[in-house]
């Protein structure tokens, strides 16, 4: 099949800097992916096939919109040029190049790789918050889904991708519906399209993929589905929803492996393990946000609390050293003992803690990193440096907290100030003032 561009064909943006293609790097329905380079930087380039442009009359509307915007965070592979050339009809845009180590979140899903549960809460993390900024200045992405988030699975940083499809919120000129599967119910009937309010849901489905490595509403009855073809998704995803874990509806409740075809049994693995915090954002997302668009579905700035919440709740196994979550609303006062681990099946004790007097708890295990937004009410989410960190001291079997800051802390209680780079060993009890702050250590 022969491509649209060819390597080394210079193009031009509207502004008339010249742009040469390089490789094919990728293609899909709407056009072909190149490698290029503008003067000395190497981009994205993208050019639409002819008869999407026709199918999609305001495209170059559009995107001419959105190349005067910037991008609403670096997660963003925000269109930053168009691109034309005399020997091809059509048009395309440049954007920043992905770079390499990123993989496509569709390979977490098909189990080609493997992240820690650090790592998905900060994809999560950075996924609510990334659509919390688009959605703040006004606009809408249309097609949240698997296909368009990429991820690095050391860091669990996120890119997103196919950013021609993002709209002014409201908009009823062009731009695609979404992916079957992530569109919310309105949609999948033609009875909305797309909003912020059908992002929210979207986004709600690709979070509980990524976290369930399942469908939220593919239970029992894709059993009664001789073929899984676009009709009967339609019908799971639009006509008939419901959640696998609808507390009050069993119609289509998840299935164990005891049954031939998958309907859920990753996602009872999974459902087990997470705390109840976040068990009650997918309930409500499922169920009273099936139906009542406006009213309930989970916001992005609740999303992204409360997977900063789920990602300071992660402590290890003493006897495994599998990550498990401190879950305040399951944990027995009685015997200080929260449930057993998932994968050993060994008890747990309470680990240690720090509570801070802004509402947060922390999970003190010998690599957490504290930052700004945990230390300092003024710098809400504010990961950019730490602040502090644990350090083991194995001699004593004793935490050391060290001062990343450039602020001194104060022990209540004592004299003792901790200056900058200074390490406090940690005791139960402990009172830390952080400068507008305090934190008080649970061991």
């Amino acid at each position: 099949m022969s491509q649209l561009l060819s390597p080394q064909q210079c193009i031009q943006t509207t502004m008339g800097l010249p742009c040469q293609v390089e490789e094919l790097l990728g293609s899909g329905t709407q056009g072909e992916v190149y490698r290029a380079r503008l003067s000395d930087r190497a981009v994205a380039l993208k050019w639409f096939h002819s008869y999407y442009i026709h199918e999609d009359a305001g495209l170059l509307e559009r995107l001419t919109e959105l190349v005067h915007l910037d991008a609403p965070t670096d997660q963003f592979l925000w269109p930053f040029a168009i691109v034309t050339s005399p020997e091809t009809s059509g048009f395309g845009y440049v954007m920043q190049l992905r770079e390499a180590g990123y993989l496509s979140t569709v390979d977490l899903v098909k189990r080609k790789v493997k992240l820690s549960f650090r790592v998905l809460s900060t994809i999560g993390l950075e996924l609510a918050n990334s659509f919390l900024q688009l959605h703040l200045r006004g606009l809408c992405y249309r097609d949240i889904s698997l296909n368009n988030v990429y991820f690095h699975p050391q860091s669990g940083h996120v890119l997103i991708g196919d950013n021609d499809n993002v709209t002014i919120d409201g908009s009823t000129s062009g731009g695609v519906l979404g992916t079957p599967d992530f569109m919310a119910p309105e949609v999948v009937r033609r009875e909305a399209l797309p909003s912020k309010q059908t992002d929210r849901y979207s986004l709600a489905v690709l979070l509980f993929c990524l976290l369930h490595n399942h469908h939220p509403l593919y239970g029992k009855k894709v059993l009664d589905i001789p073929c899984l073809d676009l009709p009967a998704r339609m019908r799971l995803c639009g006509t008939d929803p419901v959640f696998i874990f609808d507390p009050h509806n069993p119609s289509n409740a998840a299935l164990s492996n005891s049954h031939p075809i998958e309907a859920g049994a990753n996602a009872i693995a999974f459902w087990s393990i997470y705390p109840q915090f976040l068990k009650t954002l997918f309930v409500q997302s499922f169920t009273d946000g099936l139906h009542n668009p406006k009213q309930g579905r989970v916001l992005e700035s609740v999303w992204r609390s409360e997977m900063v919440k789920l990602r300071d709740s992660i402590f290890h196994c003493p006897q495994c050293e599998a990550e498990n979550f401190y879950d305040l609303q399951t944990f027995r006062t009685t015997i200080d003992t929260v449930k057993s681990c998932w994968r050993c099946d060994q008890p747990l004790q309470a680990p240690p803690r720090m509570r801070l007097d802004s509402g947060l708890t922390v999970m003190l295990n010998i690599d957490t990193l504290l930052y700004p937004h945990h230390l300092d009410r003024n710098c809400a989410y504010d990961f950019s440096q730490p602040a502090a960190r644990i350090i083991p001291r194995f001699d004593r079997d004793q935490l050391i907290l060290q001062n990343l800051s450039d602020q001194p802390w104060k022990v209540i209680g004592t004299m003792q100030d901790i200056q900058p780079l200074q390490m406090l060993p940690l005791e139960s009890g402990m009172k830390i003032h952080f400068g507008n702050t305090l934190g008080e250590i649970r061991l």
